[in-house]
Order: structure tokens, then sequence, then C-alpha cells
């Protein structure tokens, strides 16, 4: 029906600079309330006019002028390694022409690219006078981007403050690795999930890793603050690829390649498929009022034609007053009533079409929704986010709606919708 290699943000171009890929952040469905600055809900990652990656140089393994000069001088990027009160580790980096360099924290302060503030259930982040401690570092990654093709991107835990400098304290889980180079974990940790078989239809979950400071890659230790690291994976790399998923502890982000982003929809694509729906005319069983989807802009404002479903069968509905809460405004969650058409009960939920075309790994047209948020999207796309645990504090993992970022309920976490046709 659409042909995704036309009007595409995503693809590739000889016009402007070189795009290494884009990330997103889960929970924000297309746009954060407020967007402004570095504070966003996407981030493009583009060939920068000057290279300003860095790669490891000198290591100074006692406390000599020269480390102390490394960790001083402004102009030098460092990490140091506290190991005692009397012994700190200080490795100098140096300039790496063929590299761009990212990062993404929480930090306001300009070496952060990409600032990431903690992600609540339906995408509203916490407000500036948040009481609730954020477990996003400060400083929480950096990627390293190649300039030349194929333009791989590796992702490393920590990131370089204002005076360039990475410090892990004594508290901090570091070692000594065989080669006598350093490395070691930040407090929360950085995770990393890469999708089997790309972001396809086919795709599926893989394994969530933790990411070291020097980016080598473990299991995951016992809670993500623990002092004991996991086990190193040897055969697996800090390289990300088209769906990797990046969590912070606090939000996580969806890594998506240039090339994978020209195989996806557009924001164009999701009006067509919402305007195609609408067209349909689909009524409601009961009440035979026409239902439809409000436009992309107004996805968070409940209309008169939205449609809503009851989440334990799907028969759609236009919204009615019997049998439960006469308000459309209160909780959707606290809305349990007796489908008419089969008696089923179930949570009764407004549907929202999925506006960040990223979660997509299909065109296809929105016949399923989450349970129990509602929001709407292809079959494969619920089917594909259903069977990714994601982190969920310092411990727990749960699946989630990539739009809302709520936890999934039910058996399966999506339920496919049954629309009503027009009987004229």
């Amino acid at each position: 029906m659409f042909s995704l290699g036309q009007e595409n943000f995503s693809t590739a171009s000889t016009k402007g600079p070189v795009r290494y890929g884009e990330l997103i952040v889960l929970g924000c469905n297309g746009s954060l309330p407020s967007e402004k600055g570095r504070r966003k809900s996407r981030f493009s990652l583009c060939r920068r006019n000057k290279a300003n990656g860095v790669k490891p140089s000198t290591v100074h393994t006692s406390c000599t002028p020269q480390a102390a000069k490394a960790v001083s001088n402004k102009e030098q990027h460092s990490i140091s390694y506290t190991l005692s009160r009397a012994q700190t580790v200080v490795v100098e980096y140096t300039h790496d022409s063929d590299t761009d360099m990212f990062q993404i924290g929480r930090s306001t302060e300009s070496p952060i690219d990409f600032v990431v503030t903690d992600t609540v259930p339906a995408g509203q982040s916490l407000a500036d006078g948040q009481t609730i401690q954020s477990t996003i570092s400060r400083f929480a990654c950096r990627i390293i981007c190649q300039r030349h093709p194929p333009y791989s991107a590796r992702i490393y835990a920590a990131g370089f403050d204002s005076s360039k400098n990475i410090f892990l304290g004594e508290k901090a889980a570091k070692w000594r690795m065989q080669d006598g180079q350093m490395d070691g974990l930040t407090t929360n940790g950085v995770l990393v999930m890469h999708p089997r078989q790309g972001f396809t239809e086919g795709s599926r979950p893989g394994v969530w890793r933790e990411i070291s400071v020097c980016g080598n890659v473990f299991m995951l230790r016992e809670t993500r603050s623990a002092q004991q690291r996991g086990k190193m994976v040897v055969s697996e790399y800090n390289e990300l690829v088209d769906g990797s998923l990046i969590d912070l502890c606090g939000a996580t982000l969806l890594w998506r390649t240039a090339e994978g982003l020209a195989r996806t929809p557009t924001v164009k694509h999701l009006e067509a498929l919402r305007q195609d729906f609408n067209a349909g005319r689909p009524q409601c069983p009961v009440g035979f009022n026409t239902l439809a989807f409000p436009s992309l802009r107004r996805k968070d404002v409940l209309d008169e034609k939205q449609p809503w479903a009851y989440l334990r069968c799907g028969h759609v509905h236009g919204y009615h007053c019997w049998g439960g809460r006469r308000d459309p405004e209160v909780e959707a969650e606290c809305q349990e009533r007796e489908c008419p058409m089969c008696r089923a009960p179930g949570p009764y939920v407004p549907l929202w079409l999925g506006c960040e075309p990223a979660f997509y790994v299909d065109a296809e047209p929105p016949t399923h929704a989450f349970v129990p948020c509602g929001h709407v999207c292809s079959e494969k796309t619920t089917a594909y986010w259903s069977q990714i645990s994601l982190p969920h504090g310092t411990h727990a993992f749960h699946a989630a709606c990539p739009f809302c970022i709520h936890p999934l309920s039910g058996e399966t976490g999506f339920v496919r919708l049954i629309f009503q046709s027009p009987l004229d």
C-alpha cells in the first residue's frame, strides 16, 4: 500500500551531513510535553564538521606529576580509576580523527549532546521540581561513531564531564585486565540488548548485557549497583545494531541506524493509515455512531468520535456510560466493564494510535492494541514489543508498551481489535 522509500526522513541522501542513526526515548510516543534544546524525544547522530572522537593512549599507574597534569588539564581527556586512597590509575585519551563522539546523560552541561531524564508510565517525564531522586547518571554513556563507511557505532559506559574527565571512585566496580589495562562499571550500569534477526518483522529479542567503561560486554550483575561484575562475554561486542535497546536505569533508548530508518514507516505513512482507517467509517456496534482516530497532533486529547475497546475480547465501541464510570477522563485502567457484544468482562479504554514510527517493525495497518494502555499499531509490532522484558528498577524486568512505557498485562500483552463496518 505504501512505498517506504518515498518521502522518508531517513532515506540515504547525498545532501546534508552523513546520518549515523537516531536515538529514540521509549515512552514518549513521538514527542515530549515540552521539547527544548538538547532535551527531546529523539536525537539524530550526524557526522560532525570536525572529528571529536578520542581513544586511549598513555596509562599512568602511580600518582606521578604526569598523571596529575592529565587530570587537571581541561584540554586532555582522561579516566581515573581510584583503587585506594593511595593509588589511582589514570588513562589518558588522545584525539581520534576517524571518529565522532556523542554523549548522553541527565546533566545539562555542554559535554552532553542528548539530555535524558527519567521516564514514567504514560510518557510523562518527572517535573523539574521532582522529589524522586533520578537514577540516571549525569554523564551516563558515550557513543563513538566511525566517520567513514560502514559508519559503525559503539557504546561505552560513562561520559566525560566539563573537565573532560571520568572518575571511578573507590566504591565503583573496577579491575585490571590481563593486558594490564583498567576497566570498570558505572554505579547503576548501562545495559544493552541487541535484537536477533535485525529490527524487522521477524525480529526476536536478544539478551540483556552490561557495557563497561572501556566497551567490554558482561553478563548482568545480581542488581544494578552490585559491586561484583558479571562474567565477561568475550564473543560479543559493544557495536550497536538496528533496533538495539540502551537502558540507563530510568530511561530506555532505541537505536535505529540510517539504513533501518529508511525501511521504517514515517509520520506521513502513519497519517495515511489513520486516514485510510477513518475512511472505512467503522461504527459502534451499539450506538451505530461513526468512529475515527483523531489527528496525530492531538494524540493525547479525547475526541467524541474516539474508538474505545474492551481489552479482554477486542470489541471496539464508541464511548458509552452504562455498566461503569460515567466520566471518560478517569484513569483508563480503572474502567472494567462487561462487553455488550460478548459479555466478557475486562478493561474498557480509549484507543490511541502509536505515533512514533521508529517503534514499528512493519508498515501494516493498526489492527492490534497493547493491554492495558490501548495504544494501537500493527500486529507484528505489538507481538515484537510484548516479547521484550525491559529493565525496571534495580533488578526487575517487565514487558511494556513502547509508546507509553506502561507495563503490559494479560496472556500476551496485546489484543486483536474487532471493528464493525458501517451497515450502509
